[in-house]
């Protein structure tokens, strides 16, 4: 929002529009032209066939798992198989996170343990798992910009889950003028104060 605000001062005869969608959603709009550029986490292996499409990597992030209760206390790194006996609280199912953890426990060989509940957002997440003192786990850039009001305690996964946030497009959309000049000034924008000096200088109550 920030970043629009700056855009639309330079750029008033342009339009941003911002929704906010599925995955699925998401690659029909791209491959109908419905949308210009989308903003997801990768890799993502709901798309087979990545030859119509170019990515432009915003930033790298990590998922932490939060945890309350002494027996995990201060763990830097917390294996799979520590996390399978507590509750804890995730995303919808077909949300990219929730798949990431899935395949990252199968490949682990331990069983995800069954959410006691689920929510679209990372705020919902943490003020639930405040209020019951169920676990979770949170985008790092998520944490480092609202850990003053998190309770939970956050550790690595073990081994690390990583991704990356990144705007995806059409390939050759990028050399649409008002793409590529918002692309640009993007790139700016993050090169004057990266994007996690930018959410810890804004952050902001549960």
């Amino acid at each position: 929002t920030d970043f629009i605000a700056q855009y639309y001062e330079k750029h008033p005869d342009i339009t941003v529009t911002f929704r906010l969608m599925t995955r699925r959603e998401i690659w029909e709009s791209l491959e109908n032209n419905r949308i210009d550029l989308a903003v997801m986490y990768l890799p993502d292996d709901s798309i087979k066939n990545w030859k119509p499409y170019e990515s432009r990597k915003i930033f790298d992030e990590e998922l932490l798992y939060l945890h309350h209760g002494a027996k995990l206390e201060g763990k830097k790194r917390i294996s799979f198989e520590q996390t399978a006996n507590y509750p804890w609280v995730s995303y919808p199912s077909d949300y990219f996170l929730s798949h990431l953890l899935g395949e990252t426990y199968k490949n682990q060989l331990v069983t995800m343990p069954d959410p006691v509940a689920r929510f679209t957002t990372p705020y919902q997440l943490a003020k639930f798992s405040n209020m019951t003192h169920v676990n979770t786990a949170l985008p790092s850039s998520f944490y480092g910009a609202h850990k003053d009001d998190i309770e939970a305690e956050a550790s690595q996964f073990k081994p690390g889950i990583h991704f990356e946030l990144s705007f995806v497009y059409r390939r050759g959309k990028d050399q649409i003028p008002r793409i590529a000049g918002f692309l640009d000034q993007f790139k700016e924008y993050l090169d004057e104060k990266d994007y996690f000096a930018r959410i810890s200088a804004t952050r902001g109550r549960l």
